[in-house]
């Protein structure tokens, strides 16, 4: 499916969140997806998978996750500066503020004609699948990607210690966890603490593993795996087909 792009800005705190979006060219109604990207903000590996699942039939909006510290359009390098950038951006970031713009977004969806009201999913990588596995605390959202999601085990994300897993019971959608088993950010006790949680809370929820590495669906990178990739995209597509068609 061709898709089309623009970028627009929502004003969150006082500070205008700029949010890239892509959606199928074709008129339609949509799902609608929030999608969050990695520490390094929107460069073009991130605005590629963007383009790449909004190419399936949803309308993704994705918002710049550290606008009120950086310039409008900042791309953060994947470099070893860029990690610690991104990383202290992100401890300088109030949890309340991270969830704050989770509900901007999804208001923003909501309200494009374009978007199917009762369809509204969140997806995010690294830091991102944290917080998309956070924006499933509002009630809106059906289903949740998190993919190699740093910090849910440890409750690393902001400022403050995250409450992530303590809130679990807010969930009201299903879930897709996505892991690498070498991805040393989260040991397999991470992922046990987080799977048997959602379990006592029964959270609908799927897990998939691969033998692959953080990140390894950047593709500018030499953690990439392009046959975990290709799977993942698999899974991710039939979930969120799945959960959206009734």
């Amino acid at each position: 499916m061709q898709i089309k792009r623009h970028n627009t800005s929502l004003l969150v705190d006082d500070n205008a969140m700029r949010v890239y979006v892509a959606s199928p060219d074709q008129e339609g109604e949509y799902p609608g997806i929030l999608f969050y990207s990695d520490i390094y903000q929107l460069g073009s590996p991130i605005t590629r998978l963007v383009d790449h699942l909004a190419g399936y039939g949803f309308v993704v909006a994705a918002p710049e996750i550290y606008h009120r510290l950086l310039p409008m359009g900042t791309v953060i390098d994947p470099d070893d500066l860029g990690r610690m950038k991104g990383n202290e951006a992100a401890r300088k970031t109030a949890l309340a503020e991270f969830d704050r713009d989770a509900y901007a977004v999804i208001d923003f969806l909501i309200q494009q004609e374009t978007v199917a009201k009762d369809k509204i999913g969140t997806i995010g990588f690294c830091i991102g699948g944290h917080l998309a596995f956070r924006a499933a605390f509002n009630s809106q959202v059906k289903g949740s990607v998190c993919v190699y999601p740093t910090g849910i085990h440890s409750g690393k994300l902001g400022r403050e210690k995250a409450d992530s897993l303590e809130r679990i019971t807010e969930i009201q959608g299903q879930v897709l966890l996505i892991f690498g088993t070498l991805d040393p950010h989260i040991p397999q006790s991470g992922r046990t603490l987080i799977l048997d949680t959602l379990k006592q809370a029964n959270i609908p929820h799927q897990v998939i593993t691969y033998e692959a590495n953080h990140t390894f669906m950047r593709d500018d990178g030499y953690r990439f795996d392009p046959v975990a990739t290709d799977l993942a995209w698999q899974e991710i597509t039939q979930f969120l087909s799945v959960i959206f068609s009734d």
